[in-house]
Parts: structure tokens; sequence; C-alpha cells
């Protein structure tokens, strides 16, 4: 019987494309994974944190669109549903984060509280 885990989060082809030019250009090492996750701090509470980093013991993993995502268990009540995007137009450029669980958000769109 196979069993199938659902990613608590999304992330778009265009994110997608962009961090493996990020992981192309800093040389980053193939065993590292996408971290995404949270901590306290921001304008509204709660900052996002992306970034390549080496798996860690309290670590959820998982594969999205071909990449190694990892996320603290703990942090996933915070991120269910998530979807990161890349915007490349003439005024915003950047990642951004579409959380259904923030209950407040920041104009920078890196900051939200729950």
């Amino acid at each position: 019987m196979n069993t199938t885990v659902t990613t608590p989060i999304s992330i778009t082809e265009t994110a997608i494309k962009e961090l493996q030019n990020i992981r192309v250009d800093q040389n980053i090492p193939t065993e590292y994974g996408l971290r995404v996750g949270v901590k306290g701090g921001g304008c509204s509470g709660f900052s996002y944190i992306l970034g390549f980093d080496v798996e860690k013991d309290n670590d959820q993993i998982f594969e999205i669109n071909g990449m190694k995502v990892m996320m603290q268990k703990s942090h996933g009540i915070y991120l269910l549903g998530m979807e990161i995007d890349w915007l490349d137009g003439l005024n915003n450029r950047g990642f951004s984060f579409s959380n259904p669980n923030a209950s407040d958000t920041c104009g920078c769109g890196t900051s939200f509280s729950a």
C-alpha cells in the first residue's frame, strides 16, 4: 500500500525556476534543500524563512516540483496552504508568500500575524 504525503505548501513553477537559478549562481551544494519556515519578528509578529540549508533532525521533508523542501514540524501550523511565487515586474520583484493562515500582513510582504 502506498502512502501519499500531502505537501503543506506549494511553490509555483516560476519560483522553482528562480530557486534553481539561485542554486546554480551561488554554487549551493546539491545536498542542501530549500528551508521554508517562520521566525518571530518582522512588522506583524512573524517573518518567513526561505533559504537553502542542510537537513536537521526535527525537519519534515517534502518534494515540490522536483525540489527538496524542509520545514520544522512545528512551523506547519503557520504555513499550511501557503503558496510561494516569484514576481518579476517593474514595481515588484522577489518571492511572494500567499498565506491563508495570516490574519494580518505587512506592506513588506514578508511579515504576518496569525
